[in-house]
């Protein structure tokens, strides 16, 4: 960890890791895991209503199980003031695991050269979260983009490592569908199931603020028990 509260990464993740200044920017937005739901992400960006002085900064998942992912990347790589962490669902695509038949290589390349973590002074962005039990230096991608439980079977079984982080930095974070965003001092969670019928949730840090559109229908299927409770406000 540098002075100003920003993770110091060891040198596989630091390459992808982009740090941002925040007095350049008004507000900045964190906003859930997208999954292609791009009708969704309109309705919150016109609700958002922001500047080109505001940042929108996204935890990756922008693609698959929803309607449109290549309108989703289109309209964030044509947005000088949006930014994206790559995700787990970013990643399958690029390992061949996955396929969207709507994606041009120009597109592949563009979600190759996303960062794994964004991080300003005391806060940074990363898909799925960080493991406490590890220094900063030692996390991996597939940490970022993959750790939730702590337990030895994983899953979900707690303890989450979003009830252990003490920070800092404030962690924001998707990946764990939640009823409810969370919003705690050393953690954010967002992914608020807009894909599967929930909603797509949008955090302001600076002014507390949580903006929230419900979603369309749902997309996809999702067994109850992979979604989420916890204590929203727990410190």
């Amino acid at each position: 960890m540098n002075g100003d509260g920003r993770p110091e990464f060891g040198d596989g993740i630091e390459a992808q890791h982009e740090r941002i200044d925040r007095s350049e920017w008004d507000r900045v937005y964190v906003v859930g895991d997208v999954h292609g739901c791009r009708e969704e992400l309109e309705g919150l960006l016109s609700a958002l209503d922001p500047t080109p002085e505001d940042l929108v900064v996204f935890v990756g998942d922008l693609v698959r199980k929803g309607p449109d992912s290549r309108g989703v990347v289109e309209l964030v790589r044509s947005s000088p003031n949006m930014r994206s962490v790559r995700g787990n669902n970013e990643e399958k695509l690029l390992r061949g695991e996955k396929r969207l038949p709507g994606l041009e290589k120009d597109d592949l390349d563009w979600i190759a050269s996303l960062p794994v973590a964004i991080s300003w002074e005391g806060a940074m962005v990363v898909h799925a979260g960080v493991d406490p039990r590890k220094p900063t230096a030692g996390h991996t991608v597939e940490d970022l983009q993959n750790v939730r439980s702590l337990a030895p079977e994983g899953g979900y079984t707690g303890p989450y490592w979003f009830d252990e982080h003490e920070g800092p930095p404030r962690v924001f974070f998707g990946h764990t569908v939640l009823e409810e965003p969370i919003v705690r001092p050393n953690a954010a969670g967002l992914d608020t199931g807009c894909v599967y019928g929930g909603s797509l949730t949008a955090y302001e840090p600076r002014r507390d603020e949580t903006v929230r559109v419900d979603a369309g229908r749902a997309y996809s299927e999702r067994p109850d028990e992979k979604f989420l409770s916890p204590a929203p406000n727990s410190a």
